[in-house]
């Protein structure tokens, strides 16, 4: 019989998993909550029960000479970490058992089916049969992008937004907020979330300020929760914006592109001259005044190599951030420069992958390390757009997606603007990844949702494709996993010490 120290097993619990924290970004990332159910109940595996079990189709990679890290991508409980022994007890299973004839090759039974039941409530270890499907549930939280100015004091060369002097007043401002907690008592949310931006948003800060303290009012008066994002470039920021931002318990979220050149090439002002050393100073300033701000990343061919010095940077002030990839999708780039492209992003992020490896944090980066891929929860469609999310620009009219700002949908004044971003049936369409080509047999498909559908649909015109960045994403995915797995490792080594 097989002699062993112990099964070791090192996973996020349901919890902390279900709780990771999304980095405030940009986009209407979508919310959590949906599940993958089984067709038929499994029995709950218990000592002395009789049920079969079999193991499923298993991502397996090894992390060093004795652990593995063990996913299944239609299992909801994330990577999972196995020592020799806990791997050698779940191939027991590779044909269909019950856990009392595996507990038999076992010198300690108990420990062996205390192994079992904990494989199987991770999802490693399922009834024969057993298939699952995606269950959505109703998003709980209304998202808003609130367009307080459409000017800018940056000209980044991957902006979408067409920069003019205009402003969102001060009337049209309550009427919005008056719109969104309207919109949502009449759509049953809990929560409001609102990201004041542009434009930069501070170049309108004053509004922001009064915005938000109306909202806290209307957010007491309905009962409905609500949270507060400030989208900042980060050159603008005073100690005023700061205090507020931190006594009104916002978020801060600003750009950060790479420590120097990097982030100069993208990031300009309008003369031309870097912003990297204005947005950094501005990070420090930020977390002296107890504001720890997120840094959003995008990644392109031109800053990839270097990426990865931006996020040493946020690893060492211990800050979240995600990293979002852009590249010119002109369709007058011959194919090889899209591939090239692709190339330089990858070893790019495997680069700050490296970076993390090296500083491993105490949080989970499972929902900001791959562009709209998120492994902290399975979902069907990458972002909530045109579901529960409003773009709300310096007039009051309404669009379903701040890339498409200028093609409006409606206004905050009509009746149920919400229902109206929901029957536009023109452009892109948050379509479901199960009926997306190329995406409804991969093993990803849950974790990623086929990537950015407003990209997708500018690149293809199609709604029912797979992203453009899909090479890109399955390049990086086991990757991902694997430095997930560190730091699960990681974790227990100092929980144990």
């Amino acid at each position: 019989m097989p002699d062993h120290s112990t099964f070791l097993i090192c996973a996020n619990d349901a919890a902390s998993f279900a709780c990771i924290t999304d980095v405030d970004t940009n986009c209407a990332c979508a919310d959590a909550g949906a599940h993958l159910e089984s067709e038929y109940a499994e029995t709950q595996v218990e000592s002395h029960t009789v049920s079969e079990l079999v193991t499923p189709a298993l991502y397996i990679q090894p992390l060093d000479a004795t652990h593995y890290v063990v996913f299944n991508p239609l299992g909801e409980a994330g990577p999972v970490v196995l020592n020799q022994h806990a791997l050698g007890l779940l191939e027991a299973f590779a044909t269909t058992r019950t856990p009392e004839q595996v507990a038999q090759i076992y010198i300690d039974a108990a420990d062996c089916l205390a192994a079992v039941e904990l494989l199987h409530a991770l999802h490693l270890l399922q009834a024969p049969g057993t298939h699952r499907r995606y269950r959505s549930s109703d998003p709980e939280t209304l998202v808003v992008w609130l367009h307080t100015t459409n000017a800018c004091n940056l000209r980044c060369t991957y902006c979408y937004i067409d920069k003019t002097d205009e402003a969102m007043d001060e009337a049209t401002g309550y009427a919005s907020v008056d719109a969104v907690f309207k919109t949502a008592q009449q759509h049953g949310y809990k929560s409001v979330k609102l990201k004041y931006a542009g434009g930069e948003a501070t170049l309108n800060f004053g509004l922001v300020t009064k915005l938000h303290t109306y909202a806290r009012t209307l957010s007491q008066q309905t009962g409905i929760a609500l949270k507060g994002v400030v989208l900042s470039n980060g050159v603008g920021l005073t100690k005023a914006m700061l205090d507020f931002i931190h006594t009104s318990g916002m978020t801060l979220s600003i750009s950060l592109d790479g420590l120097g050149h990097s982030h100069d090439t993208q990031r300009v002002f309008v003369n031309g001259r870097g912003s990297a050393q204005v947005v950094v100073r501005s990070i420090e300033r930020a977390i002296a005044h107890g504001v720890y701000p997120h840094l959003s990343m995008t990644v392109t061919a031109h800053n990839a190599d270097e990426i990865a010095d931006a996020v040493a940077f946020a690893l060492e002030r211990n800050l979240l951030f995600n990293l979002n990839f852009y590249r010119d999708h002109n369709e007058t780039l011959a194919a090889e420069e899209h591939r090239a492209e692709d190339a330089a992003l990858i070893t790019g992020i495997e680069k700050a992958f490296a970076a993390i490896e090296r500083n491993l944090p105490q949080h989970s980066l499972l929902s900001s390390l791959v562009d709209r891929a998120n492994f902290a929860s399975v979902h069907e469609t990458a972002c909530n757009a045109g579901k529960s999310y409003l773009v709300i620009d310096q007039f009051g009219r309404i669009s379903r997606c701040q890339m498409e700002i200028e093609r409006s949908v409606t206004d905050i004044y009509a009746a149920d603007p919400l229902t109206e971003i929901r029957l536009y049936d023109s452009g892109f369409q948050s379509v479901g990844v199960d009926e997306k080509s190329g995406c409804r047999e991969c093993e990803w498909r849950y974790w990623c949702a086929g990537g950015c559908p407003a990209l997708t649909y500018k690149v293809t015109g199609r709604n029912d494709v797979k992203s453009p960045y899909c090479n890109v994403y399955k390049s990086l995915y086991p990757s991902l996993l694997q430095l997930e797995g560190k730091r699960l490792l990681k974790r227990h080594t100092l929980q144990k010490a």
